[in-house]
C-alpha cells in the first residue's frame, strides 16, 4: 500500500478481488503524486467464473468464432471484477509433444495458430477497449518459446530467421494486425540470446517492421533470470539489457524498480527510451478508460 501511494507500482497479477482491486485503485487515484490507475492482469486463458476447454482444445475446432465467443465471455467476467488485462492468448507454435505447455497454444500449424490468435484478441478486446466487458489481451510468448529443445520447459531454442519468420512468428503478427495491446517477452534463449533481452525481435520485428504501438511486458522474472542465462552479472545490467532490448515492464523481479533510476542518471539508460516505455504503458490504461472508470 505504502508503494503504491508513492506511485511505485503500474501494475498488479493476481489480485483478483474486487473489494481489494478497488483498495489498491483508491490509494493509486487519491494518494499518489500523479494519480495514473493500476492496471490489474491475470491468467484468463480459457474462461474466468465459466470455464471453456483449453485453448489446445477450443483450436481442435478449427472455428475463430467460437474462439472469439468464449473469450468475450472470459472477458465479460473478468472485467466485471475489475481485471482489465490477460495474458493470453498463448499463441507460441509447438511442434514437440513432450513439451507440456502446448496445451495453452494452438498447436503445430501456423495458418491454424494466426486464425485463432486473432480470434481471442477481438474477443477479449472487442470493438471498443473502454467497454465495460473489455479486457487488453497479452499475446505470447515472444518468441520461439515452443520450440525448446527436448520439449523440456524454459530451455534453449536455436531457429533460423527463416524458419522464425516462417513459422514462429506469424501468430504474433496476426495478433498485432488484430490489435492487441500487449505482448510478453519469453524465458527462452533465441540463438543464444535470451528472448527478454533480444533488442533484434523486439525492436526491429516488432516495433519497426510490424509497427507495435502497444506494450511489451517480460514473463514471470525473466528480466532477472538474465542472471542465470549468463548475459548479466548483476540486477542492474540484467535490468539495463532488458529495458533497452524493448521490454516496457518489469514482471515480478523489481529489477526495474530497483535499477532503473539509477540507470537513467548515470546516462547507461537515455531518459528518452524510459518516455517511450512509459508512453506503451500509459497508452493501454488510456484506451482501457481506466482514468475515467478506474473502479
Amino acid at each position: 500500500e505504502d508503494m503504491i501511494a508513492k506511485g511505485q507500482i503500474g501494475s498488479l497479477f493476481n489480485v483478483i478481488d474486487p473489494k481489494q482491486i478497488n483498495m489498491y485503485q483508491r490509494i493509486a487515484m487519491e494518494k499518489s503524486r500523479l494519480h495514473i490507475p493500476i492496471l490489474f492482469g491475470l491468467d484468463v486463458i480459457h474462461g474466468f467464473k465459466t470455464e471453456f476447454p483449453i485453448p489446445l482444445g477450443l483450436a481442435s475446432t478449427w472455428d475463430p468464432t467460437i474462439i472469439q465467443k468464449a473469450s468475450h465471455v472470459a472477458a465479460m467476467e473478468a472485467a466485471a471484477d475489475g481485471i482489465k488485462w490477460t495474458f493470453s492468448p498463448m499463441v507460441d507454435i509447438a511442434r514437440d509433444a513432450r513439451w507440456g505447455r502446448m496445451a495453452e497454444g494452438a498447436g503445430e500449424d501456423p495458418f491454424l495458430g494466426s486464425a485463432m490468435a486473432a480470434a481471442y484478441v477481438r474477443g477479449y478486446q472487442g470493438s471498443r477497449l473502454d467497454a465495460a466487458d473489455s479486457i487488453a489481451s497479452c499475446a505470447k510468448h515472444f518468441v520461439g518459446y515452443g520450440a525448446a529443445e527436448g520439449g523440456r520447459d524454459y530451455n534453449t531454442t536455436e531457429i533460423s530467421e527463416h524458419t522464425l519468420r516462417q513459422f514462429y512468428l506469424p501468430p504474433f503478427h496476426a495478433a498485432v494486425e488484430a490489435g492487441t495491446t500487449s505482448l510478453m517477452s519469453a524465458f527462452n534463449t533465441l540463438n543464444g540470446t535470451p528472448a527478454s533481452a533480444n533488442a533484434f525481435t523486439l525492436r526491429q520485428v516488432l516495433r519497426k517492421e510490424w509497427g507495435f504501438k502497444g506494450l511489451v511486458v517480460s514473463d514471470w522474472n525473466a528480466v532477472g533470470e538474465l542472471l542465470q542465462k549468463g548475459v548479466a552479472i548483476n540486477g542492474e545490467t540484467a535490468a539495463r539489457k532488458a529495458f533497452l532490448a524493448g521490454v516496457d515492464m518489469d514482471m515480478v523481479s523489481s529489477l526495474y524498480h530497483d535499477h532503473l533510476q539509477a540507470l537513467v542518471s548515470s546516462k547507461q539508460v537515455p531518459a528518452a527510451e524510459v518516455d517511450d516505455a512509459v508512453r506503451h504503458v500509459l497508452r493501454v490504461k488510456v484506451a482501457l478508460g481506466l482514468f475515467e472508470h478506474p473502479f
